[in-house]
This record gives C-alpha cells, structure tokens and sequence, in this order.
C-alpha cells in the first residue's frame, strides 16, 4: 500500500489499516484466533489470494501475528483497534436501520453491532436475559452488574426472545424502531420488550 507521506496519526494508522477488508479482518480476529479457512468463511466475498496479501501486509507491520498451530491472531498492538473498529460501528449506527437486501450476514458480526453499543459499566443498567434468534446461530445478551456480554447459542429461561430479520431485532434491541414497528417488520417477540429499555445502550450519531 502506497504511503500518504503525513506526519499525521490518522495518516500513519491508515498507511496500516487503511486498504479494503483489512479492518474487517481485524474484526473476524477480535474473536480470537482463526486458521486461514476460517478467515475465508467469515469474509465472504474475499478473493483468496487477497486474503493472503492482506495477511501477509498486516504480519509484515506488526498488527497480526501467528501461533504455533498456524492460527492468525491480533498481536497486542493489533488489539488495540478494537476501540476503532467499534466506534465506527457506532457511528453506522443510522446505516444498519436500512433493510439488509442482498449482503451477506453472519451472527458473529451481530457481537460486535451489540458490544460497540453496550461497552463499559453503567450501575443503572438493569440485569437482563435476551435471546437474539436471528442468522445462522442464535446468540444470547446477559446483563448483570451493570455490564453486557454476549453468549453464543441460547440459555435456559431468558426473559426476552427476539426472533427475525438482524436489522429489526438489533434496530429493537438498541431502541432504534418501536414494538410495533418491529413487529410489522418480521419480529416476533417472547416475554416483555419494554425491558429492553433498561439496558441502556450507547448514543450513536444521527
């Protein structure tokens, strides 16, 4: 990749980060770990031998590593662009109320829409239980103690169940459409949707 030859730190870091699918690689690796086919899988649309260009760039500047079993990983540095992988996320916040159309869609990209909204401690978030049925595997949010994780497939006895298309279970989930407007959208709801309202999430620009 071509420099932008700016004594700038946004200049520098897209020096780094800054070609086609290399941020969402960094996505599919802050999961953890993934072989080069799991990669592949996770990005559809992706050439191969792009794949390896990217990777091989990102070993070369220091933000992925491997381990020994030929795993691709975020080495410590690498790690660190999860703050901006997600306020960018945030900050899409008003393109993800469009219907999804023809794009590609896999649950595991939903955690990340959802942690970017709920990072950090807020003491007046309620405890919650919220199945999320929607994609290829279902994923499960829990509140407690004023923070958020996600836990993939479902749990016994959650209090809300959110089933349908991912951009009107997430717009419902984050307060972004009404009850009623996610009902009329395909969502069908289990247990009480005004408690969605205690969890609290993140502003996001409008």
């Amino acid at each position: 990749m071509r420099s932008y030859g700016q004594y700038c730190g946004l200049a520098r870091a897209l020096d780094v980060v800054g070609e086609r699918w290399t941020l969402l690689i960094v996505r599919e690796l802050l999961d953890g770990p993934r072989r080069y086919g799991q990669l592949l899988e996770g990005l559809p649309g992706i050439p191969s031998n792009l794949l390896v260009d990217r990777l091989r760039r990102m070993e070369e500047s220091g933000v992925v590593g491997r381990l020994d079993d030929g795993r691709y990983r975020l080495s410590p540095w690498g790690q660190g662009l999860h703050e901006a992988v997600y306020a960018l996320g945030r900050w899409a916040g008003p393109l993800m109320a469009k219907p999804r159309g023809r794009d590609a869609f896999r649950s595991n990209w939903m955690r990340h829409m959802v942690i970017a909204r709920f990072e950090g401690v807020d003491s007046r978030r309620r405890d919650l239980v919220v199945e999320l049925r929607t994609g290829d595997d279902p994923l499960t949010l829990i509140s407690a103690a004023g923070r958020v994780h996600l836990h993939q497939g479902p749990v016994a006895d959650p209090d809300v169940v959110l089933a349908g298309p991912p951009e009107s279970v997430v717009g419902l989930l984050l307060g972004r459409i009404s009850q009623a407007e996610a009902l009329g959208a395909g969502v069908h709801v289990t247990g009480r949707a005004r408690l969605l309202a205690g969890l609290r999430p993140r502003g996001e620009a409008v």
